[in-house]
C-alpha cells in the first residue's frame, strides 16, 4: 500500500483513493493510471478538497507551475 497526502485536506490516504495531477515539464495533466512521470500532487475525490486546493493555489505551489483554467474546470466537473 502506497500512501500519499491530499493537497486539499492534508490527510494521508492510499494512492488509489486520490486524483493524481502531474506536471510533465510545463504541461499539467490529470494522471489516472500513473503512467506519466513528473512532479505530482494528489487530491481526494471530493469537491471540498479540490476547491480548497484551487482557492489557496496549493496545486500551483506543489507542481511549481500555474494550473490552466481548463484543468481546474475539468477537476470540478469530474465529480
Amino acid at each position: 500500500m502506497v500512501e500519499r497526502r491530499c493537497a486539499g485536506c492534508w490527510n494521508i490516504k492510499d494512492r488509489n483513493e486520490l486524483i493524481k495531477i502531474t506536471n510533465t515539464g510545463g504541461n499539467v495533466v490529470i494522471n489516472p493510471n500513473s503512467k506519466i512521470f513528473g512532479r505530482s500532487a494528489y487530491l481526494c475525490y471530493n469537491k471540498t478538497c479540490i476547491e480548497k486546493a484551487l482557492k489557496k493555489n496549493k496545486l500551483d505551489k506543489f507542481l511549481k507551475t500555474s494550473i490552466p483554467s481548463e484543468l481546474k474546470g475539468q477537476l470540478l466537473d469530474e465529480l
